[in-house]
Order: C-alpha cells, then structure tokens, then sequence
C-alpha cells in the first residue's frame, strides 16, 4: 500500500483500537466479572478469534454498511472513522459499552450530510431496526438458555468443584466463539468505509493461501481492535461483567453464548443462503450492535430472577450513551470534514 493511504487508515486503525476497548467487556466481561477467567487469558483468546472472524467472515456486513452511504473518496472515509473513533473513545473513557455500529452509521449519514448525498432510508432502518431487535432477541435467547442449562444442571448432579471447571471451559468456548462473531460482524464498522477506496493487489501467503484487498484491511482492522482489548478494556469490563447485575457463572457462561449467537446470526452468509434457499425470509447481514446484545442479553438473565437485581441507573447511563454515540459522530464528522476540506484542503468527497 502507498504511504499516504496508510496514513489515512490510522483513524480506522484508531477506531479499530478503541472498538477493542470498548468491546472486549462484551465477549468476556461477565466472564471475568464472575472471576472464572483471567483478564489476559480472555484478553489473549478474544485478540485471536477476533482477527480470525474478521479475515474469514467479515465481507457481508461490510457490503451492507457500503449501500448506507458510499464515500468515494480516502480523505472522506479517514474523517468518517476518525469522527466514529473519537466518539468510543470518550465514551469508553466513561466507562459506557456503546455501539461501535451507531458511531460509523452517524459518521456515514454526517458525510451524506456534508456531501449533499442521499443516505439510503431503507437501509438505514434496516440497520436501526437491528439496533432494537438485537437486544430483544438476545435478552430472550438468554432466558431460554439460562432455563435449559439450570435443568441440566440439577439433572446431572455435579459435584461444585467439576461444575465450576466446566463453566471455566465453556466460558472459554463461548468467548472465543463470541469473538469470532464479533470481528466478524463488527470488522465492517472499522474498515468497511475503506473497502471502496483503498485498492492493492491480492497477497499471496505461504501455502498458497491469498488475502484479497478487502482481506488485508481486515486483517489490519482485526489487529488494531486486539490492540485495544490489551490496552485499554478494564473500565467497560468492569461495567459489563459486575456493576450491572451481579451474575453467577453459569449465568455468566449464558450471556456470553446469547451475544455470540445473535452476534453470528447476523454475519452468517451460509445461513442467509440456507434461508433463502429454503425459501425461508434471510437475515439481513448488517453490522449490530455487540454491546446491546450483550446488555440485552444480561436484562434477560435479570428478569428471570425477578429483575430486582438490575441496577437501573447503571442500565440508563449506558442507554444515553446509545442514544448520543450516534448523534456526537454524526456532528464531529460533519465538521471534521468542513475543516479537511477548507482548512487542509483534501477532497472529501467526488
């Protein structure tokens, strides 16, 4: 790649950064709160899986975000990223789990905005549509699973001590899995708006193996979110894995395999063409929000033990906060771009 296109991916690689900041709280938050995995160990498992998810599944929901709003030039996408970048920051800094998602989506439509360019209604209540139907499904898949494995576990008469190693292994399984979904579907949110810009040759690896262009911005995307989940992810772990609702370990195991289900349902290509070719209704392959389908996903567990336990006020601090991520990209993208434009003299858009 040149050495100015570089430069403008750093605000995806920034985004990218904060997004594991922000995000690891959500594949292993509840895992860690509960106190059955360690920080680095879920750190290490969730940087893995999350660049794997991001290389292999990562090219339908990125092509759902391009009909949002298709910036058509570098300097435009750098702003677009840099805006939705700077929004997680701050609210990771709050310690808030917000909306990688709703952060590009405002930083698309302040760039549809400022480029006088007509932003897709149907696509973009398709996507906001998601936003409310994610947590709905997650917080319900959560309840039916909290029930089946509380039946098993009464069923199968563990002893405490191989219960919890059990639990210990699962969490695991269910974080890597829920890492692999989220890279999967949330890579589009840090490289999707360079995918129409940036354009290099296929890589051929060893083995014969080969990264398309699409690939290697992945790749670059996926090893900038593991960046941010080393770095800088205690804050929202903490929020996600205790201060919400205090959870036992197998209640911690389901929320995690809740998020990565959902989170895998709406990236699966192969299950958007078993559907149809069922001539069953697809699901729509869009970028959701990881960490409304987690929060959603520890409401339902909550509920089911008669949401007494829920602290309200933390959940209403984390709902501003989904309320705001979009509206703050959307303005500091539009203003960000006046300036790249006006001031540093770059084309924004074509």
């Amino acid at each position: 790649m040149d050495i100015s296109v570089i430069v403008f991916l750093t605000s995806g690689f920034f985004l990218g950064w904060a997004l594991g900041a922000n995000h690891l709280g959500n594949v292993f938050g509840t895992a860690i709160g509960t106190r059955m995995v360690g920080f680095y160990t879920a750190a290490f498992t969730c940087s893995l899986f999350i660049v794997l998810g991001a290389v292999i599944s990562g090219a339908g929901p990125a092509q759902t975000l391009g009909k949002l709003g298709a910036v058509n030039q570098l300097a435009g996408a750098f702003m677009v990223a840099l805006a939705a970048a700077l929004t997680m920051f701050w609210m990771t800094r709050l310690g808030l789990p917000v909306s990688t998602t709703q952060a590009i989506v405002g930083g698309i439509v302040g760039w549809n905005l400022f480029s006088a360019t007509p932003t897709d209604s149907a696509m973009l209540s398709k996507i906001m549509l998601s936003w409310a139907a994610g947590p709905v499904i997650a917080a319900l898949v959560a309840m039916a699973l909290y029930k089946l494995v509380q039946h098993l576990l009464y069923r199968s008469r563990l002893h405490v001590l191989r219960i919890d190693a059990y639990t210990r292994i699962g969490l695991l399984c269910a974080g890597a899995l829920g890492a692999y979904s989220l890279g999967a579907n949330n890579i589009a949110n840090v490289m999707g708006v360079f995918v129409p810009v940036v354009h290099a040759r296929d890589l051929t690896l060893f083995g014969g193996f080969t990264l398309s262009a699409s690939q290697q911005l992945f790749l670059l995307g996926g090893i900038a979110i593991a960046a941010g989940v080393y770095t800088y992810s205690r804050k929202v772990v903490d929020t996600v894995g205790a201060n919400l609702l205090q959870m036992s370990p197998a209640a911690a195991f389901v929320v995690v395999t809740a998020h990565s289900l959902v989170l895998l349902i709406f990236s699966s290509q192969g299950l958007e063409g078993l559907l149809i070719s069922l001539g069953l209704p697809s699901i729509p392959l869009v970028p959701i929000s990881s960490s409304e389908v987690v929060v959603g996903a520890v409401i339902g567990i909550g509920f089911l033990q008669g949401g007494a336990g829920i602290r309200w006020r933390v959940l209403g601090h984390i709902a501003v906060g989904w309320v705001l991520t979009p509206v703050i990209a959307g303005v500091v993208s539009f203003i960000g771009l006046f300036f790249l434009q006006n001031v540093f003299q770059q084309t924004v858009f074509r």
